[in-house]
């Protein structure tokens, strides 16, 4: 338009860099990190990473070269998130149960500079760079991160093996007047994630500036997060980057309550002794809360907020949960879509439906958040939006800038991804009349049986209310009548018993015949870390199996 002109005084592009800058002003003085007696303040953390961006750009590292990290939720994890960038590099998270095997694919894959361990993983880390060192000579630079302590003081090196740096003296080191790097262009990778290869090989997503600087706002709009939250790390950090809430803490200025393991105890624990309002975690985190012994269990100090994604927790979790004073936030998203990407925003009217009713609402996946322009049902082939009549199944899709630039090295699969215009989750749901989405399965998990579709999702939500059960997952089994029937894997609570001939009634009691499983196997659950289960693990089980007569199976009355 005539008389306007861009520049530095009206365009800068989008970081969340910019976040930790503004915190360290405003509020300076106030904890940003509490982990056991280790505190620092947002002034000190915005220097440690100054001094850390420092220390990285010394090891020759070049705008967009990656700098990996194996950790848990430590004070060190938190501050690589601001670190990395500010030194120009891509931030890669890599999974902490990822065995020697996997870790080394990845530095391969993503050509890792340089490569920060924890301590209680080192070994993981020496046994990838052995295996690396078959293929070739350049390995990534190894940076232990020793175990944190209230007053760091430069380590001794020699103390540990030849050629491993020292986190702490990286700090230590690390110049102040250090020019902060910047991204030149909004779209400039940030961070790179693996997916957590429930269903395939793990793929390395993309992430951008501006799609982590939008991300880290909406996640805060849609956790309801005022100034100077509390926020307790349960999510792993390393999956899509704990779902943006590094970079959304720092915007508020709130503290992180970080710890090493989850568990029931450290939660109730910390939640008491920090006050904390916020915090997030997978079904199987809700599963640990409402679980709990009632030794472990604390007093809150007020309504907690808990964002959980992932498969929608079955009724019976969210009454739980609120019944113990969590306030309950579904939802959903992908790697591919920096975590979080809808919300199940909460209406005024649905408090005077029932309680099974709002259980049911509370389920759904919603609408998307206000980072992002667009999240539909539509037919994959002809890529027309379904009716909004629940009943309808198609695939979930998002658009938007908070989509993915796509995945490292895989042009094929990132234009795959994105045929169409739009990103296709792979994921299937239906559209209900007032717009929110509720899903229904994964394209690679719906059951067709005797060519009706089975939602695994709405099954193990029926199983979860049994009162014996913990976890539930259903898979299809073959068959050779009905092509497939499911097949339940359960957990019990401890001290409880069921049969499966129970827990099909429970299921035939509340759902037509033909959607109750033919089989039902106690067992463990396989999962990932980040609390999802690994499906394809136990569809190999149901598949060794072997399927039924069909003198067996040919009636589902």
């Amino acid at each position: 338009m005539e008389g306007t002109i861009q520049c530095t005084a009206n365009y800068v592009p989008l970081t969340p860099i910019s976040f930790l800058e503004r915190s360290a002003v405003v509020y300076h003085n106030n904890l940003s990190i509490a982990y056991g007696d280790v505190t620092y303040t947002w002034s000190q953390t915005h220097q440690r990473c100054i001094k850390l961006a420092s220390s990285i750009s010394q090891f020759g590292v070049s705008p967009r070269d990656v700098v990996a990290v194996l950790a848990p939720n430590i004070p060190a994890m938190y501050e690589l998130h601001f670190g990395v960038p500010m030194s120009g590099a891509i931030l890669c998270t890599l999974n902490t149960r990822h065995d020697s095997s996997m870790v080394s694919v990845l530095l391969k894959h993503s050509d890792a500079k340089v490569l920060f361990v924890d301590h209680e993983l080192l070994h993981i880390a020496k046994g990838a760079l052995e295996i690396l060192s078959k293929s070739t000579s350049k390995l990534p630079i190894l940076v232990l991160i020793l175990e944190c302590e209230a007053h760091p003081s430069p380590h001794n090196n020699s103390s540990v093996s030849p050629g491993i740096l020292i986190y702490e003296n990286l700090i230590a080191e690390g110049k102040l007047e250090f020019e902060v790097k910047r991204p030149k262009d909004e779209w400039d990778p940030i961070s790179l994630n693996y997916t957590s290869g429930t269903t395939s090989s793990p793929k390395g997503v993309v992430y951008s500036h501006r799609g982590a600087y939008l991300n880290a706002l909406s996640t805060i709009l849609l956790n309801d997060m005022t100034s100077m939250p509390v926020y307790l790390w349960c999510v792993p950090m390393f999956h899509c980057n704990g779902w943006c809430l590094p970079w959304s803490i720092a915007a508020q200025g709130g503290t992180n309550v970080c710890q090493r393991n989850v568990t029931g105890k450290g939660i109730f624990d910390n939640v008491f002794k920090h006050k904390v309002t916020h915090m997030a975690g997978a079904p199987t985190v809700l599963n640990m809360i409402v679980n709990s012994p009632l030794e472990i269990r604390k007093p809150l100090p007020g309504k907690v907020a808990v964002m959980t994604g992932g498969a929608p927790p079955p009724p019976a979790v969210f009454f739980r949960m609120e019944e113990m004073g969590f306030d309950l936030i579904h939802s959903y998203g992908l790697t591919e879509t920096y975590g979080p990407a809808s919300i199940c925003t909460w209406k005024a009217e649905w408090g005077s439906l029932s309680r099974d009713a709002q259980a049911k609402m509370k389920a759904r996946q919603g609408v998307q958040h206000v980072g992002l322009e667009g999240l539909d049902i539509k037919d994959p082939v002809t890529m027309k939006s379904v009716p909004a009549d629940a009943k309808t199944i198609g695939e979930v899709m998002f658009r938007g800038n908070t989509v993915m630039n796509g995945y490292l090295k895989d042009l094929k699969a990132t234009q795959e991804a994105f045929k169409g215009g739009w990103f296709r989750s792979g994921d299937l749901g239906v559209k209900h009349s007032d717009g929110y989405i509720e899903l229904k399965d994964r394209s690679k998990d719906i059951i067709i049986s005797g060519g009706e579709n089975i939602s695994t999702i709405e099954l193990e939500g029926v199983i979860y209310g049994h009162p014996a059960v913990v976890e539930a997952a259903v898979v299809g089994r073959p068959d050779e009548y009905w092509g497939e029937t499911p097949c339940a894997f359960v957990k019990l609570k401890e001290g409880y018993n069921a049969t499966e001939e129970e827990i099909i009634q429970f299921c035939r009691e509340r759902l037509p015949h033909f959607m109750a499983p033919r089989t039902v196997v106690f067992s463990d659950l396989p999962k990932t870390s980040t609390g999802k289960t690994q499906k394809f693990i136990l569809k190999e089980k149901a598949k060794a199996m072997g399927s039924l007569s069909k003198k067996n199976n040919n009636s589902r009355l």
